[in-house]
């Protein structure tokens, strides 16, 4: 994690100590230990069937991929919609079946694994990096990814982190959500961990997400869970999120058994007129797909449902947010042209005005090019940023204040570049929308990609995203060649003007080595979810 300065000029860096706003980010990393940046993996678990090319008509079951209700045919994959899932579980499944390959080991890991990296210095953004990973793990299942990262509005102090962890993976019942928290306002983070050695959110899937809910002083830790139709979602409670053996409450938001990509959002605006409210958003693909939103407004005892996209043509749950001030909310949605580089892509925005009772669909964007270089070997479907490495398809991040709809997102760039990532602006609650602005600011070819964005109570935004400006190549992954670090920019005027972009996390690092054969080889992490509080971008 970042610590980062919020003064009204460029910002100069601070140690933890020193008084006055901080912005902060959360980094996740690999198996290594760095300096600073880490950036890890997820882990399924080995199957039985990896690395044997098996007929479309094989039938799965538990055995095959932990969780599996016995009987999945092979053949339904393209027809339920596995092929476009995200999650940890749909790549297991296209793996048992033959369909995609899983991580495997290289030669080159063992240097990387002696902390190879080129550290730059100075960070105009921060002091330096905090580990979210404490406690042990042992190898395979030692890789995370996808933070949700959320600060109490009630007491800063207290950061929750969830994200995905696969330390769990062959524990019965199956486990691979995690999730770490801070009580000195992000100075340090520990990782839960039950009195057993393992993660407090049992049955689960992955696909994190934080909520906070002020009215009861309650945290909500969200994730696909088995317990909620298969494969719906479901949430963890607790009012003292640091003790790993008080998450003890367990409640299903949407029962369903092919759920995928949610989002969250909470209302703790106690001048808003929906204060208290709860929302999730998701793809339900038991239908194809469809776009839903699952809102609460008797603090995430009941949920109601509505429909804001049918299953085609196909609108990707980007993610969900709410404006600080008026209580409106809004989802970020992607047509993805049918997926691959070729497909066109188009920004979507919705809006409810009246708590989630009612949805409109306020911005449909023009076509743009996808980011990336490839196509990920296994599911052609998602495009990669690295050959056929790290699928990413543009997705970003809303953000809301006072009417003004802020969005960033990852495009191709001109010619041989890869991505470069995109800031547009809606001062009408997201009806239009602003010439895109290219956030970052180098002049090579080298690709920008998978951002998020915040907005603080003080109207501040800050946009983060992967970059590799500094490095004219990157090598295979697990290779020891430094590629990419995480740069940022920030707006003190609601995203009127920016601040220079500058580097965000202490070191360049390496490409990451999908080591775990139980995961889609492609696969990274898909995104990192930022929110704010007056004092904290998180």
């Amino acid at each position: 994690m970042k610590k980062k300065s919020a003064s009204q000029s460029a910002p100069a860096r601070r140690s933890p100590r020193e008084g006055g706003f901080f912005n902060l980010r959360v980094l996740i990393g690999l198996f290594i230990v760095l300096a600073g940046v880490f950036l890890a993996l997820v882990g399924f678990g080995t199957f039985s069937a990896l690395g044997q090319a098996q007929p479309k008509h094989k039938i799965l079951g538990p055995m095959d991929v932990l969780g599996l209700p016995a009987g999945f045919d092979c053949s339904k994959i393209h027809e339920l919609g596995i092929d476009r899932q995200e999650n940890l579980r749909a790549g297991g499944i296209m793996i048992a079946c033959g369909q995609a390959q899983g991580g495997s080991a290289t030669p080159i890991f063992a240097a990387l694994k002696q902390g190879i990296e080129k550290a730059l210095a100075p960070l105009a953004f921060g002091a330096a990096d905090v580990d979210l990973i404490t406690g042990a793990d042992i190898s395979p299942h030692v890789t995370q990814s996808e933070t949700y990262s959320l600060a109490n509005p009630d007491n800063p102090n207290q950061i929750v982190v969830t994200y995905n962890d696969s330390r769990d993976v062959f524990l019965n019942p199956i486990n691979i959500s995690g999730a770490s928290v801070s009580t000195d306002g992000g100075t340090t983070f520990t990782r839960l961990t039950t009195a057993q050695g393992h993660s407090p959110f049992s049955n689960t899937l992955g696909d994190p997400v934080a909520l906070y809910n002020s009215p009861t002083q309650t945290w909500f830790a969200i994730f696909l869970d088995i317990g909620c139709g298969g494969q719906g979602i479901g949430a963890y409670k607790s009012t003292t999120p640091w003790a790993p053996n008080r998450w003890t409450t367990h409640s299903c938001i949407h029962n369903g058994f092919s759920d995928d990509r949610e989002s969250g959002y909470s209302d703790n605006n106690s001048a808003s007129p929906h204060f208290g409210n709860m929302y999730v958003s998701w793809n339900d693909f038991s239908d194809g797909g469809s776009l839903n939103v699952r809102f609460s407004t008797d603090n995430g005892v009941t949920w109601t449902q509505r429909q804001l996209a049918p299953a085609s043509p196909f609108i990707r749950d980007v993610q969900i947010t709410g404006d600080l001030v008026t209580g409106d909310v809004y989802v970020a949605g992607m047509d993805e042209g049918g997926g691959g580089l070729a497909g066109p892509r188009s920004n979507k925005i919705y809006r409810s005005t009246d708590g989630g009772n009612s949805w409109t669909n306020t911005y449909n964007g023009p076509n743009f090019s996808g980011p990336g270089t490839g196509l990920c070997s296994s599911n052609s479907y998602f495009a990669t940023m690295f050959g056929t490495y790290w699928r990413h398809m543009g997705w970003g991040e809303p953000a809301a204040f006072n009417h003004v709809v802020s969005y960033v997102y990852a495009q191709h760039g001109a010619g041989a570049d890869a991505g470069d990532v995109f800031y547009i602006r809606s001062t009408d609650s997201g009806v239009n929308f602003s010439t895109p602005l290219k956030l970052n600011t180098d002049t090579t070819t080298r690709p920008q990609w998978q951002p998020n964005l915040s907005v603080s109570p003080a109207g501040t935004l800050f946009a983060t995203w992967y970059d590799a400006r500094e490095t004219g190549s990157c090598g295979a992954p697990g290779a020891n060649t430094p590629c990419y670090r995480m740069w940022a920019r920030k707006s003190n005027d609601n995203g009127v003007s920016w601040l220079a972009d500058d580097m965000f996390s202490d070191v360049v690092t390496p490409l990451p080595a999908q080591l775990d054969p139980g995961i889609v080889d492609c696969y990274v992490g898909d995104y990192d979810y930022g929110s704010a509080i007056l004092t904290k971008h998180v």
